[in-house]
């Protein structure tokens, strides 16, 4: 007895309803994109038939679809197939007729890939029916091929009259639950969604009798001329306004011809959030391939949405993408040199339009100038930015204040912005993405600017001290008013600073508190592991400073308070409203120290009344 040799080759067993599943699942992102696949085949094959009739006019052949809630059909005037064709191709899942018969060297003169594609149909259908005839042969018979999502499948060939001209026709029978993506007037849509620059005459018949609809009427509106440059410029905006549903602040032409792309970038009219990533429409060769590429372009330029067309980028196997390769590189970096190149044709030659630029999208190009020295050389004079002079350009600021001071955040800022103000000093907020490092580059713009952090020493020292008579009187009520405050390691001071309405300057940074923090766990884990740890990282806790201001009324009343209790509650209701008004986020011992000194001060109003 001879037993069957188990190390033979064997063939691996496709279960396709499995396959249809994975397909719908995981591949594709809605059964829509059936009709894309067709029309992606029928392309390709128009695109073999050119090659082999070269002499043939641009629209002699083209795609017919017919939809009639009964039966999807397309039918074009391609290359067809032959039988032999029918049994390699559509019979064999995966294997691309083009990439076998060699019709061209580079497979980037297709869009897809027959096999898969024609799989996607079994997502709305239980049944594909083909009907071929070559254009190879001239008396070549036609081919029927009739698949089923069982797996199984029949072939036959008819007479030539069966099929008069070569060519290819699709039937699908859709199955009842889809109905949603095979109705005409969703076919006609989704028609036009995926084909609408597709260089190949499309039309639409819905079975009512009247002629076929055009479904790309018209060449994509960077391809047709103009009789003037505005006129262009118009048409490319309304364009825009149509795909992106917004008017756009200007549009850029784009033009890459060595991987043959063009199209145009619509300027959003609105700002959009830092870091938020619109997805620009991408069709390859005419043929829609997705509304969400967002890896056309660099994360900086999201002020911007693209619609373009390419000869030479490559789709993922969805075809719903593009698979990231070193074209794709190239290109994203060629088209950030398009949008950089607007930047700065807008500040040489339209300041008005420069100024609408940067006043909605400020954002996006402190962004760019952070890594872009051109960029930076041109644009940060007039990039906006939050000063003590109010909302103002660098360049406006400079003008006033040679040495910029720059804070660290912005609730440093806002502690500080009315004081410094009064106090003739130039502060800008640096608490914002971008702006501290942005405004340190100042000096290599205009070398006459210096730029430096704001310390509380700065500060601290264009405040006017008080005369040694006033600083003795209220020497008691600041000695009270540290030891209230010596839980929040805060000092107190007096000074005069304008204005006046100001009773009080709580300077305290960030860092500062961090540090303090850190001391007090230290002191809290002495002797242990994080204690040891906690301990060598310690520095000296730089403190609070709660700055009174003598020339307030309130603060004037304060300090000549005699009774103890009295005092230190005036002290803690001074530091709280400090803190409020200092915008920073509360600790909720500052949150309870500022309810308990109100009504502590609330109950002895009422005890003085009665």
């Amino acid at each position: 007895m001879t037993l069957p040799d188990s190390s033979a080759d064997r063939t691996f067993q496709v279960d396709l309803r499995g396959l249809v599943d994975l397909l719908s699942h995981h591949l594709y992102s809605s059964p829509r994109v059936y009709l894309r696949e067709l029309l992606q085949n029928a392309v390709d094959a128009l695109t073999a038939r050119h090659g082999l009739e070269p002499g043939a006019p641009a629209d002699a052949f083209g795609i017919r679809l017919y939809a009639d809630g009964s039966v999807v059909r397309v039918e074009d005037d391609g290359v067809g197939l032959t039988e032999a064709d029918v049994h390699t191709f559509l019979a064999t899942i995966g294997r691309s007729s083009k990439r076998a018969d060699r019709i061209a060297e580079q497979r980037g003169d297709f869009i897809g890939q027959f096999g898969i594609g024609l799989l996607s149909c079994f997502l709305v259908a239980d049944e594909i029916h083909v009907l071929s005839r070559s254009a190879r042969t001239p008396d070549a018979p036609a081919v029927e091929w009739r698949g089923r999502g069982d797996g199984s499948y029949t072939v036959r060939t008819l007479p030539a009259s069966t099929r008069p001209r070569p060519g290819t026709t699709v039937t699908l029978t859709p199955r009842a639950d889809a109905g949603e993506w095979t109705r005409p007037a969703r076919v006609r849509a989704l028609a036009k969604h995926f084909g609408s620059l597709l260089r190949h005459p499309v039309t639409f018949d819905d079975g009512t009798g009247g002629p076929g609809a055009p479904v790309n009427p018209e060449q994509a509106p960077w391809t047709r001329t103009y009789p003037t440059p505005g006129s262009r410029a118009r048409a490319l905006a309304a364009y825009g306004e149509e795909v992106f549903g917004f008017t756009p602040l200007d549009t850029i032409e784009l033009d890459l011809p060595a991987v043959g792309l063009k199209g145009i970038a619509c300027v959003l009219p609105e700002a959009v959030p830092a870091g938020r990533r619109h997805g620009h429409r991408v069709h390859v060769k005419g043929m829609l391939l997705s509304e969400q590429a967002e890896e056309i372009l660099p994360e900086w330029a999201f002020f911007v949405r693209c619609v373009v067309d390419a000869e030479s980028l490559r789709p993922t196997a969805s075809r719903e993408s593009l698979y990231e390769d070193d074209t794709l590189a190239a290109v994203r970096d060629a088209l950030a040199e398009r949008l950089r190149a607007w930047i700065a044709r807008a500040a040489a030659s339209d300041p008005d339009l420069l100024a609408r630029f940067l006043q909605t999208h400020h954002l996006a190009v402190k962004s760019l100038a952070v890594h872009d020295d051109e960029i930076l050389r041109m644009l940060l004079p007039w990039l906006p930015f939050e000063t003590t002079d109010g909302h103002t350009t660098l360049d406006e600021f400079a003008r006033t204040h040679r040495t910029v001071l720059v804070t660290s955040s912005v609730e440093e800022f806002r502690q500080v912005a009315a004081i410094a103000s009064a106090a003739g000093l130039g502060v800008v907020n640096g608490g914002y993405t971008y702006d501290r490092e942005l405004v340190h580059r100042l000096p290599e713009i205009r070398h006459e600017v210096s730029v430096a952090d704001l310390d509380p020493a700065t500060l601290t020292a264009h405040l006017d001290p008080v005369d040694r008579e006033t600083e003795l009187a209220a020497a008691a009520y600041l000695a009270r008013a540290r030891d209230a405050l010596a839980v929040f390691d805060c000092d107190v001071a007096l000074r005069t600073f304008q204005p006046a309405s100001a009773p009080a300057l709580l300077i305290d940074s960030r860092e500062a508190r961090h540090e303090r923090t850190r001391s007090q766990l230290a002191r809290e884990q002495e002797g242990g592991l994080w204690g040891d740890i906690l301990g060598a990282l310690r520095q000296e806790a730089p403190r609070a400073q709660l700055i009174l201001n003598q020339l307030n009324p309130l603060v004037r009343t304060a300090v000549a308070i005699d009774e103890p209790e009295l005092a230190r509650t005036s002290a803690e209701a001074l530091y709280g409203q400090a803190a409020l008004l200092s915008r920073r986020p509360l600790r909720p011992s500052e949150s309870s120290l500022i309810n308990r000194s109100f009504l502590d001060l609330l109950a002895h109003a009422l005890r003085k009344d009665s």
